[in-house]
C-alpha cells in the first residue's frame, strides 16, 4: 500500500468528551422519538419538544471532527482516499439499518402507515437495497405514507445530507482560508435563521423529503452547523471548566426539553429560540468538550461507551419506532401507560445498537479498512470520533 495512505491514517488524540456527548444526544433522539410517537402531528405539545435539535448538533460535531481530523493531512491524501475512509465509517451501519429497517417493516402495518399492507415483499427488497446506497426515493415511490426519501428507516435523510457535507468537504471547504470560510458560516446561518423564523411552522423540523421545501430545510440545517464546527476547529477556540461533560450535557439535554416557545400564534419565538441554540448554544458545547481534552476515570470510559453506541443507536432505532407508534396510535395509551413500553424499547434499542456495534460494525470496519486502506484499524479509528449524523 501506498505511503501517504499510511501517513494519513496515523491516530491523532481523541476528543473523549465529544464522545459522550454524541452518546448522550443519540438517546435524547431515542427519547424524543417515543414520546413523539403519542403526537407526531403535534409539534406545540411534543413533551421533549425540541429532541430534533440532537441531528443538528451531530453536523457541528461533524464538521469540528472532520476538520479536526483531516485538514492537516491533504498533502498525503487524495479525494478518494478521503471518501473510502468515510464509506467505511458510515456505510457499513446504513446496511445495517436498512435490513433492519426491512425486517421489521410488516410489523409496522396499520392506519399509521396505510401503504404497508399494499407494498408487496418485492419492492420492500427494491428499497432496501436502494436504501444501501443512501440514494433517495421520491414521494411518488413511498411505501409508507410518510414521503420520507428513506422509507425503511427514516433517520437516514441525515446520513444524506451527511454524505454531501462530506462531499462538499473533500471538494471545496477543505481550501477556504478562515475569512472566506467565516464568510460561508455568516450567510449559512442567514439561511438558517430563515428557515427557523421565517418557515411556516416556526422550527427547523423537516429534511426528510425529496421536495423543494425539505430540501430547503435540509440544506439549512447541515450548512451552517458543519462549516460552523469546521470553523471553531480552525480557529483554535476551547473552553476549560471543570466538570466539562456533565455541564455540557446537562445544556444539551436543557436545549431538548425546553417547552414550545411563543405557541401558535408566535411562531417565530420558537424558531428564534431554535436559531439560538444551533448559532450560539452548540458551538459553546462543543468548544467546551474540546478543551476537556483527553481525560481518564469512569468518566472516560462512559464517555467512550456513549460515544461508541451513538452511531449505531441513531441508525437502528426507528424501525422500532414505527412498531411504537403504530402501537400507540392504535391503542391510545396515556404516556403514563405507555411509559414501560417506552422503556422497553429504549432497553430494545439499545441492546440492538450494542449487538451491531460489536458483532457486526466493529468487525467490518476493521476486514474494510485492512482491505481498501491496506491498514490495521484501530476501532474506533481517531477520524471518527463525534463524524456522525
Amino acid at each position: 500500500m501506498t505511503n501517504h495512505l499510511a501517513a494519513a491514517s496515523t491516530p491523532k488524540s481523541h476528543y473523549q468528551l465529544l464522545d459522550g456527548l454524541r452518546g448522550v444526544a443519540a438517546l435524547m433522539v431515542v427519547i424524543f422519538h417515543v414520546f413523539e410517537a403519542y403526537s407526531p402531528d403535534h409539534p406545540l405539545t411534543q413533551p421533549i419538544n425540541h429532541g430534533y435539535l440532537a441531528v443538528d448538533f451531530f453536523f457541528l460535531l461533524s464538521g469540528f471532527v472532520i476538520a479536526y481530523a483531516y485538514d492537516d493531512r491533504w498533502g498525503q491524501l487524495s479525494v478518494w482516499d478521503f471518501c473510502k475512509r468515510r464509506l467505511i465509517r458510515l456505510q457499513p451501519m446504513v446496511i445495517m439499518g436498512m435490513t433492519v429497517g426491512a425486517l421489521l417493516f410488516y410489523l409496522q402495518a396499520g392506519d399509521a402507515f396505510p401503504l404497508i399492507e399494499k407494498t408487496s415483499v418485492i419492492k420492500v427488497i427494491g428499497m432496501m437495497l436502494i436504501g444501501y446506497t443512501l440514494l433517495p426515493i421520491l414521494p411518488s415511490m413511498d411505501i409508507r405514507g410518510w414521503n420520507e426519501m428513506h422509507p425503511l428507516d427514516g433517520p437516514a435523510w441525515s446520513l444524506f445530507f451527511e454524505y454531501i457535507a462530506n462531499i462538499l468537504y473533500a471538494l471545496v471547504l477543505r481550501r477556504l482560508s478562515i475569512r472566506v470560510l467565516s464568510l460561508l458560516v455568516f450567510l449559512a446561518a442567514c439561511l438558517l435563521v430563515e428557515v427557523a423564523v421565517f418557515g411556516k411552522g416556526g422550527d427547523v423540523i423537516g429534511g426528510w423529503s425529496i421536495n423543494a421545501p425539505q430540501l430547503h430545510i435540509g440544506f439549512g440545517r447541515m450548512l451552517f452547523p458543519f462549516m460552523a464546527g469546521m470553523l471553531l476547529m480552525r480557529l483554535g477556540k476551547t473552553v476549560r471548566i471543570p466538570g466539562a461533560f456533565a455541564v455540557c450535557s446537562a445544556l444539551l439535554i436543557g436545549v431538548f426539553c425546553v417547552p414550545r416557545i411563543g405557541g401558535a400564534g408566535h411562531l417565530w419565538m420558537n424558531g428564534a429560540f431554535e436559531a439560538a441554540c444551533i448559532i450560539i448554544v452548540f458551538p459553546i458545547i462543543v468548544a467546551i468538550g474540546a478543551g476537556a481534552g483527553e481525560q481518564g476515570g469512569f468518566s472516560s470510559r462512559l464517555a467512550r461507551f456513549f460515544g461508541n453506541l451513538s452511531y449505531p443507536l441513531y441508525i437502528t432505532h426507528y424501525p422500532l419506532i414505527y412498531i411504537y407508534t403504530q402501537w400507540a396510535g392504535s391503542h391510545h395509551p396515556t404516556v403514563a401507560q405507555g411509559v414501560g413500553y417506552g422503556i422497553l424499547l429504549l432497553i430494545a434499542a439499545t441492546t440492538l445498537a450494542y449487538a451491531c456495534l460489536k458483532l457486526y460494525d466493529e468487525p467490518v470496519r476493521v476486514w474494510l479498512a485492512k482491505r481498501f486502506l491496506g491498514k490495521r484499524m484501530r476501532v474506533p479509528p481517531g477520524e471518527a470520533v463525534g463524524d456522525t449524523p
